[in-house]
């Protein structure tokens, strides 16, 4: 190496710059021609190219700099000239480069099939889900959410079955342990219906009130082919003054349709809630033989499908507690409540709900 100090120039004619910039370049040829590993051509390239302590990056700063505006343009014109010389002699040292079994050991079997990454799908009752929540979104109804360990007020109570009523026992449930102290309305459970997130959001939120609430629930059922003890569902609730039960026909023709098609067909048949009053089966014509009768719909032409009914004033009182505007002398509304899972096995033809939760890639691999 030749770390010998840049001299300030003293003249910029051609005939100095010539000569200087002749100097620089035989000092570079000289240095790279001893240039024979790696290390050398590293510790020339950053003699000469540098950004700190290079010998071209000191030209620039004393000699460009230093020139006068005539001399400018001659001085540049030979610096970029010997740049490019320092360059090519860099590239030239480099050329020798790694040796062949180097280059043999970073070798890169291009024809070797990629790492491929599985693509991920909804599970069915995800999707179903959330085609349900869609159709009722573009109905202007917002997504309400609540826990799932409730209280039995909020869960029984407050939707109308009160302590010792006979309905309880068609939904029994699953009772978290050691609550003897507890009042009755304190004590926790896990939901059996979203029901609760009902009166949650009446309690918060004054009327007008439309809004759709999906989320697991679990009831103490033996497991079947169509039962199953942790199961999915999605109620309605829609409140305002002028409800009526053919705001709540409508609503839900309208989203049979959405959901299994134009030509479905909808019926409704008296029942009973306790939080509904008065209260519906509802009815779609079967989707797997049009309403003419097979052994899907037991040769009725109807499939049983979900439940419904405009909300009875008692559950209104409850929230008239703690929301006023919830006179039932005021206002009405309607709910109602759809399994997922029922309606999954619809769609996708499926006769064991336990499928759903086995886990089989084999089955949940069709829903890709």
């Amino acid at each position: 190496m030749t770390n010998q100090p840049i001299p300030d120039l003293t003249a910029f004619d051609e005939a100095a710059l010539d000569k200087a910039f002749a100097q620089l370049e035989q000092e570079a040829r000289q240095a790279a021609s001893g240039l024979n590993d790696e290390a050398a051509v590293e510790a020339f390239r950053l003699e000469w190219l540098g950004r700190k302590q290079g010998r071209l990056n000191e030209v620039s700063g004393r000699w460009l700099k230093a020139a006068p505006v005539e001399a400018k343009k001659a001085l540049g014109v030979r610096f970029n000239s010997l740049k490019a010389v320092v360059e090519a002699l860099l590239d030239a040292a480099l050329g020798s480069g790694p040796s062949d079994a180097s280059l043999k050991a970073e070798a890169l079997d291009i024809t070797l099939p990629g790492t491929q990454r599985l693509v991920g799908a909804e599970h069915p009752i995800t999707r179903t889900l959330n085609e349900i929540v869609s159709v009722f979104a573009a109905l202007g109804y917002s997504v309400g959410v609540g826990p799932e360990v409730e209280t039995d007020f909020y869960n029984f109570e407050s939707m109308n079955f009160p302590p010792g009523h006979p309905a309880r026992d068609t939904q029994d449930t699953l009772v978290v342990a050691n609550q003897e102290r507890r009042s009755q309305r304190d004590r926790l459970l896990l939901r059996t219906h979203t029901s609760p997130v009902q009166m949650r959001t009446m309690e918060q939120q004054p009327p007008p009130v439309r809004i759709v609430i999906p989320g697991k629930v679990h009831r103490n059922d033996a497991a079947d082919a169509t039962h199953s003890p942790i199961f999915h569902q999605v109620e309605g609730l829609c409140v305002d003054t002028n409800i009526t039960f053919s705001d709540l026909k409508g609503t839900l023709d309208h989203a049979m349709k959405a959901l299994f098609g134009s030509a479905v067909k909808t019926r409704f048949f008296p029942s009973f809630f306790p939080f509904t009053e008065p209260s519906a089966d509802v009815q779609i014509s079967c989707i797997y033989c049009g309403g003419k009768g097979c052994r899907k719909c037991k040769q009725s032409g109807w499939i049983e499908l979900l439940g419904c009914g405009m909300v009875d004033p008692a559950v209104f009182a409850f929230a008239a507690e703690k929301q006023p505007a919830y006179d039932p002398k005021e206002i009405s509304g309607f709910a109602f409540g759809m399994g997922v899972e029922r309606i999954a096995m619809m769609k996708y033809g499926i006769s064991e709900i336990g499928s759903f939760y086995s886990g089989d890639m084999r089955f949940l691999g069709q829903f890709v």
